[in-house]
């Protein structure tokens, strides 16, 4: 018999929709357009390059939108769609910026170390403050004209209207820098001569190192100094990035190890006849760029020639046309320089993208990324620097796919360093989680404007808590129902809860194909989560089935995966190796936080134990930012470790600085031991010679072995607090009963009748009859006798007239501890409170 089988088709399974296509918002013809591999449409290897730091300063949370949102973008494509990315990021550490910020800070910190006399610092900071204020008002008068001239051109479009739109944000930009130089120099004024130097120099700092630049630049000649300044925010960057918890790229460039791929860059496009040399500098020729055929201003039409929106630094009338730009820049007393053809000298701004990009990626890449305010100069110049030296290839399109985060806004102007108006990416960190912040930019389209607010902290919270609810509800719901003792017959609103996962999927699905819109995306988890919490409250009443695991499972199992997607859950892409080896479960990448805990651990002890003064305990904890710089980890238990790792030398720091005994120091270091490393499964076991050695452990194995020298430990203080009380209680008995003995001549009443007011000794008998010889000795015995048995009573009253209150309170307060003891013994043998 022959078997029948009728293919599925579009009409019978969807009504004869299409399956969506993945399409992004590419900035070269800023529109939506399909995403398709340049290996081919069934491809699913992809290159990627995105613009990474310039390391001068901090980085801050303007840099967080572009890196996170397009971290989001990237998980979405490897672990949703299933692209592999051959993902390249540069790191620039030769640059301008670097180099004047490196230079400045080492000539400010020269001066500020030299400063004694507060009357010139004061002098030197009005100078320089009010060349600063001059100077801005230059900048602010420049980009009001040019606004002024692109207003009053008679021309129309959305390109004008665009450079209309960009140069009326530089004149808001300059009037900002302008109103914070004032408010420096006012600042400096109210101060005086007779403030101190460091409360000037944080005034007038950046203005003075200006000033000092422009004096002794020239004589800043080690190139250390300009490394290290880059290497210090460079590593910065990168550990801001892991707590984030963005993926680190698959290969990282550095300008200064790619210096012959770009000298290479150049002479080629030297060759191709598209750039030309000028006393050791070689530029870029835009003219012969577009006579060889190719469109210069691809991204930025409306931005080309336009001055103040070039961003690039002056060339000394050197250039042959106004829009040309530096590929090579002849060496300058003061900054570092390499050898090249043309002298020495150093990379342009620009350069080095399209070199480094090109020795890992080729001619051709699919994606390029960065922030808006790339697009033009750099991103432009980058695509022109390509075409002109792949030219002899046809090349015309270098880059497929160009995306452009928005700007980050705050107080209504991009988040930028120039701008001074920045929050840094750690003081977020300090007002959100890792995941908060990346929640907050989920919930933004990637490629629009968005505002930074301290407001989207509680809704942040807010939306966090929901689903923090929704999957401990779940939990209950899995740990509870006994699928054997519960029907699994699905009814109504089972049928209901399916089918609101089934939208959700396919809203998700849409929502990720059209441009990867991660906010639409959350939208349908959360109506999800809503329709999940309904279906909960509904099977909840009494006398009616309960809800279905299953069912529950499946839609948190869902929502999870989509998290996951975004980063907002862990993710396997994020892990190596099985997730249950000791190294990976137990360790989480902190093996480097653990070995420096340790080791400072150790140095205290054996100060500790040799009473060392404290300046050499103090001393010792100088050292440690560093070592938590170089142990920062790749992820979230190594940051716990480092938490633990910080408050344990703050405590070390703050007992060497009060002058604390070895033994309270001891106590701390058997703290971190047998306490604060418990819950985070790792043993630390002290050596004979003084040293330690840590090791994973299940927490449950090392909590039972804490609740163990516990007990013994409220055992020996029970023994010992039981010794006390029948000591103290003894003794207070005793005293009370000498308190309450009758006086001596109370006692003595029986005998003598009479008693000397003075000394207090008997004068007469009983009959009245005066006392002399051996009678008035028995009665001096007898007085005496009387004193001795109530001389301790006395004596412990001269002391402290309130003893017997006192031992009565120290007889309640061990007896109240002993209690409290006992009960907790009692609590922990039973497992319950």
């Amino acid at each position: 018999m022959e078997r029948v089988w009728q293919q599925p088709c579009a009409s019978c399974s969807d009504g004869g929709a299409s399956t969506p296509q993945l399409v992004l918002y590419n900035s070269l013809v800023d529109r939506k357009v399909p995403f398709v591999p340049a290996a081919g449409p069934g491809s699913k290897q992809i290159s990627w390059y995105t613009c990474g730091p310039t390391v001068y300063d901090s980085a801050h949370v303007g840099h967080a939108r572009n890196y996170l949102s397009f971290d989001i973008v990237r998980r979405v494509l490897e672990d949703y769609f299933g692209y592999s990315c051959l993902y390249v990021m540069n790191v620039t550490d030769v640059d301008d910026k670097i180099i004047l910020r490196a230079r400045r800070n080492h000539l400010l910190a020269s001066y500020a170390a030299a400063a004694t006399d507060s009357q010139q610092v004061f002098v030197d900071s009005q100078a320089a403050l009010a060349a600063a204020v001059d100077k801005q008002q230059s900048k602010l008068a420049e980009a009001e004209a040019a606004l002024a001239e692109a207003q009053s051109a008679d021309c129309s479009g959305g390109g004008a209207e665009k450079r209309r739109e960009e140069l009326a944000t530089c004149v808001a930009q300059e009037q900002l820098l302008l109103s914070k130089q004032e408010a420096a120099a006012a600042a400096a004024a109210e101060l005086g001569a007779a403030a101190g130097v460091q409360q000037l120099l944080d005034v007038a700092g950046d203005a003075l190192a200006v000033q000092l630049d422009q004096r002794l630049g020239a004589t800043v000649t080690d190139p250390a100094i300009y490394r290290a300044h880059a290497a210090k925010y460079e590593a910065e960057f990168l550990e801001d990035l892991s707590a984030l918890g963005c993926r680190p790229p698959t290969v990282l460039t550095r300008v200064s190890e790619y210096i012959r791929e770009i000298v290479g860059y150049v002479q080629q496009i030297v060759d191709n006849g598209m750039a030309y040399a000028i006393q050791g500098s070689v530029y870029f020729d835009t003219q012969a760029f577009r006579a060889g055929g190719h469109t210069y201003g691809k991204l930025n039409p409306w931005a080309v020639g336009a001055a103040a929106l070039a961003g690039e630094c002056s060339d000394g009338g050197e250039k042959r046309h106004p829009c040309d730009f530096a590929l090579w820049k002849a060496a300058k007393p003061g900054e570092p320089f390499w050898d090249s053809p043309w002298g020495t000298g150093r990379p342009g701004w620009h350069i080095e993208c399209s070199a480094m990009a090109s020795a890992v990626l080729g001619a051709k890449m699919d994606i390029h990324t960065g922030g808006e305010d790339l697009r033009f100069p750099h991103h432009d110049n980058e695509l022109a620097q390509a075409e002109a030296f792949y030219h002899s290839c046809g090349c015309q399109q270098w880059v497929n796919y160009f995306l452009h985060s928005g700007h980050l806004g705050i107080e209504g102007l991009k988040m930028s360093k120039s701008l001074k108006n920045f929050i840094t990416i750690r003081q977020a960190l300090e007002s959100f989680s890792p995941r908060q912040l990346r929640l907050m930019f989920v919930l933004q389209p990637w490629e629009k404007k968005m505002n930074y607010g301290e407001q989207a902290k509680e809704e942040m919270r807010s939306k966090e808590a929901l689903l923090r609810n929704f999957f401990a509800n779940v939990e209950v719901v899995l740990r509870t129902q006994k699928v054997a003792a519960t029907g699994q017959r699905w009814e109504e609103e089972e049928r209901g809860l399916a089918a609101e996962l089934d939208c959700a999927q396919r809203r998700v699905h849409e929502a990720l194909c059209d441009n990867i819109n991660t906010q639409a995306a959350m939208g349908a988890l959360s109506d999800l989560v809503k329709a999940a919490n309904v279906y909960l409250a509904k099977r909840d009443g009494a006398g009616g089935p309960g809800p279905q695991a299953f069912l529950l499972r499946s839609a948190a199992a869902y929502v999870t995966r989509i998290l996951s997607v975004f980063g907002l859950a862990p993710s396997p892409g994020d892990c190596l190796g099985f997730a249950e080896a000791p190294s990976t479960a137990a360790c989480g990448g902190s093996e480097a936080v653990l070995d420096a805990l340790t080791a400072f651990r150790d140095k205290a002890r054996g100060m500790a134990k040799a009473k060392a003064p404290a300046a050499e305990l103090l001393a010792a904890c100088q050292g440690v930012p560093d070592a938590q710089a170089t142990a920062a980890g790749s992820s979230g238990r190594a940051a716990d470790m480092l938490a633990v790792f910080v408050a344990f030398q703050r405590e070390v720091e703050g007992l060497a600085a009060s002058g604390a005994p070895a033994w309270q120091l001891l106590a701390a270091c058997d703290r971190v031991r047998d306490d604060t490393l418990v819950e985070l499964g790792i043993r630390l076991e002290d050596k004979p010679d003084g040293s330690s050695v840590w090791k994973p452990e299940d927490p449950a194995v090392l909590r039972a072995e804490q609740q163990e020298r516990q007990r013994a430990a409220a055992e020996a203080r029970s023994k010992k607090l039981r010794s006390q009380l029948d000591l103290k209680t003894k003794e207070l008995d005793k005293f009370e009963k000498l308190a309450a003995l009758p006086s001596v001549q109370e006692a003595l009443a029986d005998k003598y009748s009479q008693w000397d007011p003075e000394g207090g000794m008997p004068t007469h008998d009983k009959q009245g009859a005066a006392l002399a010889g051996k009678a008035l000795d028995k009665a001096l015995k007898e007085v005496e006798k009387q004193r001795k048995l109530r001389a301790p009573l006395e004596k412990k009253l001269s002391e402290d007239p309130a003893c017997l209150q006192t031992l009565a309170t120290e007889i309640r307060m061990l007896r109240a501890e002993l209690e409290g003891l006992q009960g907790a013994a009692s609590t922990g043998e039973n497992g319950c409170a």
